[in-house]
C-alpha cells in the first residue's frame, strides 16, 4: 500500500494517490491531471477510481478529465447530483483497491453530499481517513456554503456536529488524519499548518471535538468568526457539478504569444483585462496602464478569484519568462479560463514598441515616519480584519478595509486625496494600488515593508493583541 500527499500551496490544498496492488484511487485531484497519469504509470499501475470528498468551492477539480482519460470511476458521496456519469456511493459503502479497502462515510455538515473516505489497510485495520473539508488539522469545515432555501447555516453547523461525533470521533485514536486543505485556506478560520495528523491528537486540540461539547456550543463557535465567502466559491461548486471544458484546451489558448500590437488590439476589442503576475517590485517600478497586479509569487490563484469577480473575464497576461504556462494552470485552478494569450517579450517588447508605462510611488518606512508627522497624512490598512484587530498604526487618518472586499469599499475613499498603502509585507498593498489605479485613483504611495516594517519604526501602533483571542 502506497499512500502520497501531493499538496499545492498555492491553493493550500492536500489531493491524495493511494496505491494497492497496481490499483490506484485518487481522491480530490487538482486541474491539471496529467501528472497522476504520469504517476500511475511509472509505477505500473491503473487509476481505477477518482474520490471526490464534495462539492469544492475553493478550486476546480480535475476529476472529469481524469475520468476522460483513464476511465476510472468518480465517486461521490450520497445525494450528489451531477451534468456527468458518476458513481453516488451509498453510506458505508466499501470499494475495493487491490487489498486494501475504501469505505465511505456520509459526513454532510460542510455541504450535503460531503463525505470522508476510511482506508482499510490489507489486515483490516482502520487505517487513515480522507476528511476532505469535514476534518481539518484544528478546525472543521465551515457549514455556510450549501445552504439550500429550506436549510440554515444552524442546520448544516448541526449536521456537521452529528456528523463528527458519530462517524469520525467513534473511530480509533491512531487513525491518521488526511484533510483536503490547510492554513491559508479559506475553507475554515483556524487551520494549521501542519498537513498530516492523527485523530487522537485532534480529538485533544480541537476546539470543534471538544469532549462534552453540546450541540448548541458547536453551532455557536463554528459559526462565530467565519468571513464571507470569496466571491468565486459558488461559481467553482457550480462547475464541478456542471462540468467544464478540458484543461489542456485552455492551456493551449492562453499559451499564446502575442506582440504589443496583437496583445494591445485585443485588451481594446475584447475588453480583456491586463493581469500583470510579476514582483511586486517589478510591477511598482513599471507596468501597462490600467493593469491589475497579482503576483505568482503569493497566494495567486484565491486573490484572482476574491478580486475578478467575472469568472468569464477575459484575460491577457504580463509574466516572467516562462512562467506563462503555469499562469495559465494556476488560473484555470479556480475556474478563470478565458485566458487569451501573453505579451512576448514582456514589458520591455512594450517599451520598445513605445507604448506608455506607468509607475507606483513607493516610499521606504523612514521615509514615511517623516510623512506621518503631518496631521492630514492619510493611510489605508488593506490587511485582514483579525490583523489589524490585532495590532495597526494609531492616527486620526489611519482607515481600514481588507484587500479582500476593496469592490465593495470604493466609495469610502476620495479621488482627490493621498493614500499610503500597506498590508503586511507589501504584496497586498500593490495588489489594492493597481487596482485604485485602474480606478482612477492615482494619488497612491506603497510603502515598502507594509506593518512588518512599520511596527519597529517607533511610529504609534495600538497594543498587540493576540489574534487567536479576538
Amino acid at each position: 500500500m502506497k499512500i502520497e500527499q501531493i499538496y499545492t500551496g498555492c491553493l493550500a490544498q492536500g489531493a491524495y494517490y493511494i496505491e494497492s496492488e497496481g490499483e490506484v484511487a485518487i481522491i480530490d485531484p487538482l486541474r491539471e491531471t496529467q501528472q497522476y497519469v504520469d504517476k500511475a504509470n511509472k509505477e505500473n499501475a491503473k487509476i481505477k477510481y477518482i474520490f471526490e470528498t464534495h462539492f469544492h468551492a475553493d478550486f476546480v477539480s480535475g476529476h472529469i478529465d481524469l475520468a476522460k482519460k483513464t476511465g476510472a470511476t468518480i465517486v461521490y458521496g450520497p445525494g450528489a447530483e451531477t451534468t456527468y456519469d458518476i458513481h453516488t456511493a451509498k453510506d458505508n459503502e466499501e470499494f475495493k483497491l487491490g487489498k486494501v479497502t475504501i469505505k465511505v462515510l456520509h459526513t454532510p455538515g460542510h455541504t450535503l453530499e460531503s463525505s470522508t473516505f476510511l482506508l482499510i489497510d490489507e489486515n483490516g485495520k482502520e487505517h487513515a481517513i480522507f476528511s476532505g473539508d469535514t476534518l481539518f488539522l484544528g478546525d472543521v469545515g465551515r457549514p455556510d456554503l450549501a445552504i439550500k432555501s429550506n436549510l440554515t447555516k444552524e442546520d448544516l453547523a448541526g449536521m456537521l456536529y452529528d456528523s463528527l461525533r458519530n462517524k469520525i470521533m467513534t473511530l480509533p485514536d491512531d487513525v491518521i488524519v488526511y484533510p483536503a486543505h490547510g492554513a491559508g485556506s479559506a475553507c475554515g478560520k483556524n487551520l494549521s499548518k501542519e498537513t498530516v495528523g492523527i485523530l487522537g491528537e485532534q480529538k485533544k486540540t480541537n476546539y470543534a471535538l471538544r469532549a462534552n461539547m453540546t450541540r448548541e456550543e458547536f453551532i455557536k463557535e463554528v459559526l462565530t468568526g467565519i468571513a464571507p465567502p470569496p466571491q468565486y466559491f459558488a461559481k467553482n461548486a457550480m462547475m464541478n457539478k456542471s462540468g467544464y471544458d478540458a484543461f489542456e484546451t485552455i492551456l493551449k489558448k492562453g499559451d499564446t504569444p502575442l506582440n504589443p500590437e496583437e496583445f494591445e488590439a485585443l485588451a481594446n476589442n475584447e475588453n480583456a483585462l491586463v493581469l500583470d503576475v510579476r514582483t511586486e517590485k517589478d510591477f511598482v517600478n513599471g507596468h501597462i496602464p490600467n493593469s491589475i497586479f497579482i503576483g505568482l509569487n503569493g497566494s495567486f490563484a484565491p486573490w484572482v478569484g476574491a478580486l475578478i469577480t467575472d469568472i468569464k473575464q477575459p484575460i491577457l497576461l504580463i509574466t516572467p519568462d516562462g512562467k506563462e504556462q503555469e499562469t495559465v494552470t494556476r488560473l484555470s485552478r479556480v475556474g478563470y479560463d478565458n485566458t487569451l494569450g501573453y505579451l512576448k517579450g514582456g514589458i520591455g517588447a512594450w517599451k520598445a514598441a513605445g507604448k506608455d508605462i506607468e509607475t507606483i510611488s513607493s516610499i521606504s518606512v523612514d521615509k514615511f515616519s517623516e510623512e506621518f508627522k503631518n496631521d492630514d497624512v492619510n493611510v489605508l490598512d488593506v490587511r485582514k480584519d483579525g490583523e489589524y484587530k490585532s495590532e495597526h498604526l494609531v492616527g486620526d487618518h489611519v482607515q481600514h478595509f481588507a484587500l479582500d472586499y476593496i469592490n465593495d469599499n470604493m466609495n469610502t475613499i476620495d479621488k482627490n486625496k493621498t493614500y499610503y498603502l500597506h498590508c503586511a509585507g507589501g504584496y497586498r498593498s500593490v495588489i489594492a494600488a493597481s487596482i485604485l489605479k485602474a480606478r482612477g485613483f492615482n494619488n497612491l504611495v506603497d510603502i515598502a515593508g507594509g506593518f512588518g516594517a512599520l511596527k519597529n519604526s517607533g511610529l504609534p501602533t495600538t497594543d498587540y493583541v493576540c489574534p487567536s483571542t479576538l
